[in-house]
């Protein structure tokens, strides 16, 4: 197996390739958009950590305390993502990585690791029964099967913020709140919205862009979360089908 991975850095950022946007053959404005998040991040602690290859094989996570969720606990590491795409899959990186990501907090004297889950894996999530076989558990829930899974160190526990449970809004008409951490966002958000012009539908769109904003959410939040009719619907990503589906409703 391949062991030879990287850590983006200040220095470094402008120059790597950020992982999954690799899939993509066009130009994604994203790419931009995630540098330049990453760029304001690095110097919180922020890590991203992938595989020194032309492939999709990383894991990105930070201190809790300043990652864009509205999660709160004391002393976590929160992953965004940690992924293994394509031919790379089986040889262990994903296995490394959470090992990495385990050792890093545990030097840093952190009181454990916390990620978003469902009770049904979702599309955008990383896969949660892989990090319940690397000793997470759920620790706690929302009333729509989302999950916060956890492997603590020292038997505390995080949790979502209260406001994160209420998922619900005044605002009947789609609505989304997003952040550039994903850089597959800005595309899909210029996507939806265009339909909506062409359609006629109304759309309110919310850019998380300080972390305060991201603490206070109405609801779980990966990088995105989806509104309708003023209840939550999603933390996917939309494509033109799956939001055919939400207006359905």
């Amino acid at each position: 197996m391949d062991t030879d991975f990287i850590n983006l850095t200040p220095e470094n950022l402008v120059n790597e390739h950020l992982c999954c946007i690799i899939r993509s053959k066009k130009y994604h404005p994203g790419i931009d958009a995630k540098r330049k998040w990453l760029a304001d991040r690095l110097n919180e602690g922020h890590v991203f950590r992938k595989l020194n290859a032309k492939a999709t094989v990383f894991i990105e996570y930070a201190p809790l305390e300043t990652a864009w969720v509205p999660i709160i606990g004391d002393n976590y590491y929160y992953v965004y993502c940690l992924w293994v795409l394509g031919n790379e899959k089986g040889k262990g990186y994903g296995r490394s990585l959470m090992e990495y990501c385990i050792a890093d907090a545990k030097e840093k004297g952190k009181s454990g690791i916390c990620m978003l889950g469902a009770k049904k894996q979702k599309a955008w999530l990383s896969d949660q029964s892989f990090a319940k076989k690397c000793g997470f558990e759920v620790v706690d829930t929302t009333e729509n099967e989302y999950e916060l899974l956890a492997l603590t160190f020292n038997g505390t526990t995080p949790k979502f913020a209260q406001n994160a449970k209420k998922q619900e809004i005044e605002n009947k008409e789609l609505t989304i709140y997003y952040d550039m951490q994903c850089p597959f966002i800005y595309q899909n958000i210029e996507t939806i919205e265009q339909y909506c012009e062409m359609h006629d539908i109304p759309l309110t769109l919310i850019q998380v862009d300080t972390l305060q904003k991201a603490k206070d959410l109405p609801c779980v939040f990966n990088n995105l979360g989806i509104f309708y009719k003023g209840n939550f619907e999603t933390v996917n990503l939309l494509d033109i089908a799956g939001l055919k589906r939400i207006l359905k409703k």
